[in-house]
């Protein structure tokens, strides 16, 4: 009496979700009531081998130790969701870099220009790398050369003056990227723009911890943060 493979299976994730709680039981009282009609029933003078009882002994030992160990694994993944969740909770407020290439520009009334950061990663050292600013309409505002950089998140700081030093209008402009090596070969870069976090979703269907980063950039996952400024 061996208990089928595919049981095995399903227990250990193969088949979905596995067994609940009341299945894996009557799977258990089954097999000993199997087991022990087995042993009340044998013939006497070919009764059954030590090893073949330990085998079948064994495959309920197994069910039972795969069921215990995947809800323990539960419980240290709902306390690994909780703990990302909390600490997600504290970018609440904070400005965080993410994929995109907007720059936000707002004047003051007394002509000061604000505009919020703009970065950039990069998978491998670069020996030039330039940032062009550009209106909606496509108008190269400024040309930022930001020399050689190294591998990694780094994010800047654009003054919010145009090409003839005078305060570019309030409104959102991109980032243009021009990154090469020292052959002149142009590197892969992602360019990284500003956002700050509004609230937190602790999980979402996929189990990833979402950020909302209000009605312009909507929500993204934490797994998506470059860089906490």
């Amino acid at each position: 009496m061996n208990i089928d493979t595919s049981v095995l299976s399903n227990v250990n994730g193969g088949g979905g979700n596995g067994l609940s709680a009341r299945q894996s039981d009557e799977l258990r009282e089954s097999f000993m009531t199997l087991l022990i009609t087995q042993l009340q029933n044998q013939d006497p003078l070919k009764p059954m081998e030590n090893s073949e009882m330990t085998s079948q002994l064994a495959q309920i030992n197994t069910v039972s130790g795969i069921e215990e160990l995947n809800s323990t694994l539960e419980g240290i993944t709902s306390q690994m969701d909780a703990n990302q969740a909390l600490q997600a909770s504290g970018l609440i407020g904070k400005g965080v870099m993410v994929s995109g290439k907007d720059v936000l520009v707002e004047q003051d009334g007394d002509g000061n220009s604000y505009t919020t950061p703009f970065g950039i990663e990069l998978a491998e050292p670069a020996a030039n790398v330039k940032a062009t600013i550009v209106g909606e309409g496509g108008q190269v505002i400024r040309v930022l050369d930001l020399g050689a950089l190294d591998s990694g998140v780094q994010s800047f700081q654009w003054d919010g003056l145009n090409e003839q030093k005078e305060s570019a209008a309030s409104g959102r402009y991109s980032v243009q990227l021009e990154v090469t090596d020292a052959e002149g070969e142009k590197i892969e870069s992602t360019p990284l723009q500003y956002a700050v976090v509004n609230s937190v979703t602790p999980n979402d269907r996929s189990g990833n911890v979402r950020l909302d980063l209000g009605a312009i950039y909507g929500q993204i996952s934490l797994n998506d943060v470059k860089q906490i400024l």
